[in-house]
């Protein structure tokens, strides 16, 4: 699986880890930055990640910032993505099977990185397989739909 990857400042040295642990487990990492502690603002690199995915480019994506909620809130204004912040292997499994998560997120100032490698693991070892789930899921992509505009298009806005 090809897993796109991002952190803010705040998270690099977490984000070196992780990849490191991504690539050990047999899957190919696509980094999206940041590449040093130099400060550097989380929505561009979430972004990033949801468009790489959008694309083809990731089939799944890891962002980590300080608290992981901003990356979460970034990422889920990309059309499309599902980024959900997980804190625990129950929500790290139940973002990919209830949600089908494209995207988790992951607070360098909350979690240690022995945790975050866990929650890793725990995500992508699940297959999203539908059921009752699917039927939720959708009718977030439609909601989704109603509030996105496209240029030149027919849409709804926001307001």
């Amino acid at each position: 699986m090809i897993i796109g990857i991002g952190a803010d400042h705040n998270a690099f040295q977490a984000k070196e880890v992780v990849k490191k642990h991504i690539e050990s487990l047999g899957h190919e990492v696509k980094d999206y930055g940041c590449y040093s502690e130099d400060d550097v603002d989380y929505p561009g690199i979430a972004f990033k990640v949801g468009e790489a995915i959008n694309n083809g480019e990731a089939e799944r994506g890891i962002l980590i910032c300080g608290t992981g909620i901003g990356m979460a809130i970034a990422a889920n204004k990309i059309p499309g993505i599902r980024a959900a912040q997980v804190h625990d292997p129950y929500s790290a499994e139940r973002a990919e099977l209830s949600n089908n998560a494209q995207i988790i997120t992951f607070g360098a100032k909350i979690i240690g990185i022995d945790i975050m490698k866990m929650l890793v693991e725990e995500y992508l070892k699940h297959i999203f397989q539908g059921g009752n789930s699917s039927r939720k899921v959708q009718q977030i992509m439609e909601k989704e739909k109603e509030h996105t505009v496209i240029p030149g298009g027919e849409g709804a806005s926001c307001s």
